[in-house]
């Protein structure tokens, strides 16, 4: 750790590195807000180690009260290490949005298919090595975030079999991070080793305020 111009302690400059005790899988469900933000935050904080990151949100499509691009992907830009997709449908499932319900479906199970692609290919490659920071998700990742994935599930737009499915055909030594749903996913008890519950005690939406720029997105 150098000092910075303020004498304030600086990071060094990061190096891509191999991770020694990842592999869990990590559950983020609840009716509060702060899900995705939490798994944006560990995912931050796992890129600043020099490791090999990737995002991909399954629901996430924008309305239109929200920008096409949001903030995060803007700072996920400038993190080295750290790589986003989004296979979600404007709108949300289920609300009376103008969405189209069979679209958010047929998203949803493209996403599961994309996850899928990107286990595999983590399983042919090193994970105990080094990864490339500027490499594509395909070269290897050492945490997954499958954001929004259990709201899908909740929704029945995807089956938890095959979110268990998927989690089983996981290396070992890949973190994965599941997100979304206001109901408990309880077929994830024995698959699970943390599951938080974000609770919520208020949130501005039940007064009428609608998402921030900077806050929601």
């Amino acid at each position: 750790m150098s000092e910075d111009t303020d004498g304030g302690p600086r990071a060094e400059p990061i190096t891509a590195s191999a991770p020694d005790d990842f592999g869990l899988v990590q559950a983020w469900w609840g009716d509060g807000k702060g899900k995705t933000t939490a798994a944006l935050g560990m995912a931050m904080r796992a890129a600043g180690h020099g490791y090999r990151v990737h995002l991909l949100q399954f629901m996430k499509g924008g309305t239109s009260s929200v920008e096409d691009v949001r903030g995060e992907y803007n700072a996920i830009a400038a993190l080295p290490g750290f790589s986003y997709e989004n296979a979600g449908h404007y709108g949300w499932h289920g609300f009376l949005d103008g969405s189209d319900d069979d679209e958010h479906a047929a998203r949803a199970r493209g996403a599961l298919a994309r996850a899928e692609e990107l286990i595999e290919a983590a399983i042919v490659a090193d994970l105990s090595a080094p990864l490339a920071l500027d490499g594509p998700p395909e070269d290897g990742l050492h945490m997954l975030v499958l954001d929004e994935i259990l709201y899908a599930a909740n929704r029945d737009l995807l089956a938890p079999a095959d979110v268990i499915e998927l989690i089983e055909s996981a290396p070992e030594d890949l973190e994965l991070v599941l997100t979304g749903g206001h109901e408990r996913p309880a077929f994830l008890t024995e698959y699970a080793d943390l599951v938080t519950n974000v609770a919520k005690e208020r949130h501005p939406l039940d007064d009428g305020q609608g998402a921030r720029k900077g806050t929601e997105f």
